[in-house]
């Protein structure tokens, strides 16, 4: 991704699971660095009431500057731009705790605009504290606009590590009917011809966040960015948690929003790359290096060509490995 301050880089970091942490609940903040979650996000949005709102605040503040997070990153999911909470949101957090804050959520973004606002708003607080750590930022898309400028919105600012899909708000946002947030609706389903024997006609659900989620993914991807998928909010049906983290993970999202430790095992395994993939992975890589050395333009592995793509999906996955084994 580039702006015009020239070329920029994602920070590298495991985003195979954020956990989702109301804050203000004491009991659940105290517990989330002892998660196993890649990354943990207080949030200061859906789950707080109005009136706790500042009180929430200063807990996540006290948290992330009291708390050991070593191995995770540590993001704020912020109230919104149509808010009167986000200004101080933004400033009291990275005033008081921007030495040790990871990343900005910032909810329901609906054009450019709302990234660059809290960008500026950024680099004029980094820049009177002396912080010299850019914070990055993280966006949640949750919105028919949303979805609409995904493009324009991906590559709005340096800052911007991931994209996330909130599919409860979005739902809200296009009238879509849903049993629960993330969960699959049997309404959006076609029956089969009858059988001509007994007449019978089999159901076959489809999927209902199929063209967002490939959307989110290819914004994202296409701007050097992390995708994550949104949360599956019945917290008893691990089978179909599973089932959805594999299907992001299949169209290439790199991780999972959960809002149960229960659910992080999952995420942290499904969005890991198998053994046999980081095997393979390391053979290519040993290929390429080989034929460097040799002076030879063509790499052949089990007789197979192997093109730019390969050599690129071998280097992230190797990269990952070795971020998960640290």
């Amino acid at each position: 991704m580039t702006d015009s301050r020239g070329p920029t880089a994602v920070p590298t970091r495991l985003n195979r699971s954020a956990l989702a942490v109301p804050g203000n609940n004491p009991k659940f903040i105290d517990r989330a660095p002892k998660s196993d979650a890649d990354v943990v996000f207080f949030d200061l949005e859906d789950s707080v009431p109005m009136d706790q709102k500042p009180a929430a605040r200063r807990l996540v503040i006290e948290a992330i500057s009291d708390l050991d997070f070593r191995g995770k990153a540590v993001s704020v999911r912020i109230n919104g731009l149509d808010t009167p909470f986000m200004y101080r949101d933004v400033i009291d957090l990275v005033e008081a705790a921007g030495a040790k804050l990871d990343l900005i959520l910032i909810p329901k973004v609906g054009c450019p605009g709302d990234v660059r606002m809290v960008d500026v708003l950024l680099s004029q607080i980094e820049a009177a504290m002396g912080l010299t750590r850019r914070i990055g930022l993280e966006l949640l898309i949750e919105t028919a606009a949303g979805v609409q400028n995904l493009d324009a919105i991906a590559a709005a600012s340096p800052r911007t590590e991931a994209i996330l899909f909130g599919s409860g708000d979005f739902a809200a946002s296009t009238g879509a009917r849903l049993p629960g947030i993330g969960l699959p609706s049997p309404d959006y389903r076609i029956l089969t011809a009858p059988d001509p024997a007994t007449g019978r006609r089999e159901a076959h659900w489809g999927d209902l966040w199929h063209y967002v989620l490939s959307r989110l993914v290819i914004a994202a991807r296409a701007n050097g960015l992390r995708p994550i998928d949104g949360p599956f909010s019945d917290v008893k049906d691990l089978d179909g948690c599973e089932a959805a983290m594999r299907r992001a993970a299949a169209l290439g999202f790199e991780g999972k929003m959960v809002i149960h430790p229960s659910q992080i095992d999952a995420a942290n395994r499904l969005f890991a790359p198998a053994p046999d993939e980081i095997a393979q992975a390391r053979r290519v890589l040993a290929a390429m290096a080989e034929a460097e050395r040799d002076g030879r333009a063509a790499v052949t592995l089990d007789g197979r060509m192997i093109d730019i793509a390969s050599i690129r999906q071998a280097e992230t996955i190797v990269a990952k490995a070795d971020l998960i084994g640290a």
